[in-house]
């Protein structure tokens, strides 16, 4: 299989390319996600202390989706930050979800990555210049440009902290069958 970062063909070169990256983050997500049971998607480590994969796999969602806005110039509307939000609880975490099943995390995220490949179709090469602000009270600015490989780096990041988390959760399932086999045998 040729692996190659080649955008839509209603895509400039550059914006294309960038976009190609996000897309296969997000298809890595789903195929390192998507034979996880309802209960390892709601797993939050050994000590139950970390983000749950539900957890991160929204929290990408909502990320990504802010910057489809950013994109198109636009704030983000009440509705979306009411369905998908918000970036982070009073706490400063990411904020818990439980019980939403694979299906609908990565049917939600599916649409989002269509508003950013219309999102994309409307940008130039010369549009990935623009500076838009981003953080939790618009302290920061980027380019556009940044904002869409952010997206894939972001993607990335938060993968490797999935695969820790189903590292430990098959852990402690095989010493739960360990001690299951141990207990019958004494």
């Amino acid at each position: 299989m040729l692996k190659e970062l080649k955008g839509e063909a209603n895509m400039s070169l550059i914006v294309g390319m960038l976009y190609s990256a996000v897309n296969e983050n997000v298809q890595r997500l789903q195929l390192i996600t998507g034979d996880m049971s309802q209960e390892e998607i709601d797993y939050k480590g050994p000590t139950n202390q970390f983000n749950s994969t539900a957890q991160l796999i929204r929290h990408l969602m909502y990320v990504d989706l802010n910057w489809v806005y950013r994109i198109k110039g636009e704030p983000l509307p009440q509705n979306l930050i009411e369905q998908y939000g918000p970036m982070i609880d009073e706490n400063n975490r990411i904020p818990m979800i439980d019980r939403v099943s694979w299906n609908t995390l990565i049917s939600q995220y599916e649409g989002v990555m269509e508003m950013l490949k219309d999102a994309c179709a409307q940008l130039t090469d010369d549009d990935l210049s623009k500076v838009v602000t981003f953080g939790h009270e618009n302290e920061k600015q980027a380019t556009i440009r940044w904002g869409i490989w952010h997206m894939a780096d972001h993607s990335r990041y938060h993968q490797a902290q999935i695969n820790q988390l189903r590292r430990w959760f098959h852990e402690e399932k095989v010493h739960v069958k360990e001690d299951e086999i141990n207990a019958r045998v004494t």
